[in-house]
């Protein structure tokens, strides 16, 4: 109960989104699609405006609701590269990024990110993490590979509603491969020595990954 009243007692003091922000994401919600969090959306916000990436790779486009807001809050002159694979929120994405008028600045590519994400080269200054969550330990050699040195990889909706707490053998069985996928994932981001990681406990569960800035030393 404490928990959630300091949440609503911060989200009173958020000053919010555009109005046409708001627009889509009403419509979202209504139509039944996941948008990331209030928390997750404040957090995107504060990111871009403190690290202020050239270029941003998104994993999970939905209608396009993220990308959006990140096109929105980023620098002037950034590009964002989305990745969805569902036609019906395809073509609902890029129906938004038209009313939006940024279609110059958000590349929306079609298909699934296992093999799209091969296809891509980098560096990416901020790349973010929302799609398939028993899909995010396979997807991450290759947004390693893409991840600039300072680079900045956010990962949403990592706790599984809490889930992830949980005891694998607590956890129903359609959901046990996600949860223990879920849980390698963020042992591989706590433990890889090229990354330092932090675990948010805001929105269902944010990890930050920086990219450690390895001397020069260290690359030889």
């Amino acid at each position: 109960m404490r928990e959630e009243r300091t949440a609503a007692f911060i989200r009173s003091l958020d000053q919010g989104n555009t109005s046409f922000l708001n627009e889509i994401e009403k419509e979202a919600r209504e139509a039944g699609v996941p948008v990331i969090r209030p928390e997750t959306q404040r957090l995107l916000r504060f990111l871009l405006q403190m690290q202020k990436p050239g270029r941003i790779l998104e994993i999970g486009c939905a209608v396009g609701f993220s990308a959006l807001l990140m096109s929105e809050y980023a620098p002037e002159g950034s590009r964002i590269t989305t990745i969805e694979n569902y036609e019906k929120r395809i073509r609902k994405a890029e129906e938004n990024f038209a009313r939006a008028g940024k279609e110059e600045k958000i590349t929306l590519l079609k298909g699934d990110a296992a093999d799209l994400l091969k296809e891509l080269k980098g560096p990416y200054d901020l790349i973010f993490m929302d799609a398939a969550k028993g899909q995010y330990i396979h997807f991450l050699p290759d947004i390693l590979r893409l991840l600039s040195p300072g680079g900045i990889l956010v990962s949403d909706n990592i706790l599984q509603e809490g889930e992830l707490l949980e005891s694998k053998y607590a956890v129903t069985r359609r959901n046990r491969t996600i949860h223990n996928r879920m849980r390698e994932y963020l042992y591989a981001l706590t433990h890889n020595d090229t990354l330092e990681t932090m675990i948010l406990p805001i929105a269902d569960g944010v990890t930050l990954s920086v990219r450690r800035q390895m001397e020069e030393k260290d690359e030889q």
